[in-house]
């Protein structure tokens, strides 16, 4: 069994905000910010995107230069929302700067920045433009390196890409660092920012919806990407919580690997995941009061997961996708969707899927499309990525 972890501090910046409480009001408001996709150069594609406002205006501080990219500004509006600098400041003091981690998830990272830069070769030869540093913008490493030189940090730095699991299973991996004392709190979550790989690869798939997208709904037609950073600060529980205070109580981890880009047609991995979440947690599936589902409104998608969460909880769990507000946010999402499902358990509700208007009959779930006033006691949280990578996130209010 996992032992419980306390997300002591977490934010988030996706469209719906910069922080909790524009977060919280779009969701309290069953409002979503999906629009018209005009991002960078893009003309072409007829679909919704979820873009973080004010990136492009905030640059990043002079001492930090060398990580210049789209990506590192989102982490960095991200980090400075809701008083989550001070306590990191406050963590790093507590236990000292080699005893916090950082951990983070990405599967954009700076691609946005080589693009731009292959825009600026040199004519004659090809060459990419001095000013271009792959290292701290496009690697993959950059985001977790520039968050931990942005606090001057100087324990284990992480990144995990595995697609749209990926800011989901650094929970998994900071909670195993802690246990074997490498570490006493870790900054995990995620950040991913819209760039024209993404947007293009997915309109190749056909996967792109022309509309804001509808997880669950009978006639969805695809999904909307977004962009988000989420952070949460993850620490052993202190003696005394307050009554609000989330935890971790369990994760779990799966890989089906049943084909490079759909998943299995019965959602296996997706069950031996929350099968193994609830094991970790010591729980039963009728502990679960709701369900954030990865619902990224593919056919395909929605309806594996769907026939995986039927098996294993029926349709008395009510559950939904935040998706339909945010976009899907990718390598961010679960860092994001476990900030949402903890403001579910604080603030004493349930999401509603936004923009979904009739639910698929053929899934057999309890779909929300409107808030519920119910205050939850343990949500269960839904990440599951290309290539059959699935975790699953099980928080919880502190007894």
């Amino acid at each position: 069994m996992l032992n419980s972890l306390w997300l002591s501090h977490f934010t988030a910046a996706s469209c719906l905000g910069h922080g909790l409480a524009p977060t919280l009001a779009a969701l309290l408001a069953q409002k979503s910010e999906l629009v018209p996709c005009a991002f960078a150069t893009v003309t072409d594609l007829a679909t919704y995107i979820g873009e973080v406002a004010g990136v492009d205006e905030a640059p990043l501080p002079a001492s930090l230069a060398e990580y210049e990219c789209r990506n590192n500004r989102l982490a960095y509006l991200g980090l400075r929302q809701d008083g989550f600098n001070a306590a990191v400041g406050a963590a790093a003091a507590r236990y000292g700067r080699r005893r916090v981690g950082v951990l983070l998830g990405t599967s954009t990272s700076g691609i946005l920045q080589t693009e731009q830069a292959y825009r600026r070769r040199d004519p004659s030869t090809g060459a990419l433009p001095d000013d271009f540093i792959y290292r701290t913008t496009h690697n993959t490493y950059s985001v977790a390196d520039f968050v931990r030189s942005a606090f001057n940090l100087e324990g284990p730095a992480v990144v995990v890409s595995t697609a749209c699991s990926s800011s989901a299973k650094v929970f998994a991996s900071a909670a195993r660092m802690i246990a074997a004392g490498v570490i006493d709190a870790a900054i995990v979550g995620g950040v991913d920012s819209l760039c024209l790989t993404t947007l293009y690869g997915f309109n190749s798939l056909e996967l792109l919806s022309s509309e804001p997208c509808r997880p669950y709904d009978a006639d969805r037609s695809g999904l909307s990407i977004g962009e988000a950073a989420a952070f949460i600060l993850l620490e052993r529980p202190a003696a005394s919580l307050d009554a609000d205070a989330v935890l971790l109580l369990g994760a779990g981890e799966s890989s089906d690997a049943h084909h490079m880009s759909s998943p299995h047609p019965e959602g296996l991995g997706a069950r031996m995941a929350m099968e193994s979440a609830l094991k970790a947690a010591g729980l039963q599936p009728a502990d679960i009061d709701y369900i954030n589902l990865h619902g990224t409104a593919t056919p395909s998608n929605d309806a594996a997961e769907g026939r995986a969460v039927a098996a294993l909880f029926g349709d008395t769990v009510p559950c939904s996708s935040t998706k339909g507000a945010t976009g899907h946010t990718l390598g961010a999402a679960g860092g994001l969707e476990a900030v949402i499902s903890a403001l579910a358990l604080q603030q004493g509700f349930l999401p509603g899927g936004v923009n979904t208007r009739r639910v698929d009959p053929g899934i057999p779930v309890q779909y929300l499309t409107a808030n519920r006033e119910v205050a939850p006691r343990r949500v269960l949280s839904n990440s599951f990525g290309f290539g059959g990578t699935n975790c699953s996130l099980i928080l919880g209010r502190a007894q």
